[in-house]
């Protein structure tokens, strides 16, 4: 992925090394639910945070390594071509698009959704429309989850913006709905169109963001990219993580999809670069 020299963002806010509130989540049930949730990423943290109670004070250590640098300058500017492209694409629909800002953090950080934590990996916040990210998770990525690559990288970035995509659009508040009325499974299974559709979006900026490189005369994507992003995808299916966990699946537990519809939704977002083609509300088949 060719990023170095490309504009950056100025939406990050650097909370590394800033004071925290530690908390614990209230309850056994819902410590069992955080453990879950920690194995994904992009999952509402507002479904779990609002039990969270704080009993002491903290300090994220400081990152200042050049490699972190360099990192945070990466995310800053994948941050930057997602604020471009989707830009453009909600002036095509006659709208303006409202830029998140994206939360550096390391080991806990606050949110308005509640108390966030490295171990939930990356999580986009409606509430105060932020997306926050620890960057340890990346390495994680690549050791845990076996999807190294700057582009695998950059679908993490994108696929926390697709559910700020979402939220502008009220989407996301339509999914609320469902989770305040319905039952556990209807609530999985509407949380599991949400993450897929916030994969196609993923997979439309990166479309999108090639065609706009390319029309400069400039590169954006290199050979094996896709790929990468596509391994990502699926090697956090709910499907793969259940196995790798506990040695079987439940799937009327799963809240982001298997690995297989994963890699799907990436697909036909990134080969359709058409936010029509994400429609997996109404898809009949996921």
């Amino acid at each position: 992925m060719q990023w170095y020299g490309r504009r950056q963002s100025s939406n990050i806010e650097d909370r590394r090394g800033s004071p925290v509130r530690r908390g614990i989540v209230g309850g056994g049930l819902g410590t069992i639910v955080l453990l879950l949730i920690a194995m994904f990423f992009g999952f509402d943290p507002s479904y779990i945070l609002d039990q969270t109670t704080v009993d002491t004070i903290g300090t994220n250590p400081e990152a200042s390594s050049p490699a972190d640098e360099n990192t945070k300058q990466f995310v800053a500017t994948v941050l930057a071509y997602t604020e471009d492209t989707w830009s453009n694409v909600f002036r095509s629909m006659g709208r303006t698009y409202a830029e998140p800002r994206l939360v550096l953090f390391t080991g806990a950080v606050e949110s308005a959704c509640g108390f966030g934590q490295a171990a939930m990996g990356p999580f986009y916040c409606p509430s105060d429309q932020k997306v926050y990210l620890d960057m340890s998770f990346f390495q994680e990525l690549s050791d845990r989850f076996k999807a190294p690559g700057d582009f695998a990288q950059a679908y993490v970035i994108a696929h926390e913006v697709g559910h700020h995509v979402q939220n502008l659009l009220g989407i996301s508040d339509q999914v609320e709905r469902i989770r305040r009325r319905s039952s556990p499974e209807q609530v999985n299974a509407a949380s599991v169109r949400l993450e897929l559709q916030a994969d196609c979006l993923a997979g439309v900026w990166g479309a999108r963001t090639e065609h706009a490189e390319q029309s400069q005369l400039r590169e954006f994507l290199e050979t094996g990219d896709v790929e990468e992003a596509l391994r990502a995808a699926s090697m956090i299916g709910d499907d793969r993580l259940q196995m790798q966990s506990q040695g079987y699946v439940v799937p009327e537990s799963f809240t982001h999809g298997t690995a297989k519809q994963r890699l799907r939704w990436f697909k036909q977002g990134f080969e359709s670069g058409n936010v029509s083609q994400c429609n997996t509300f109404e898809a009949p088949e996921l």
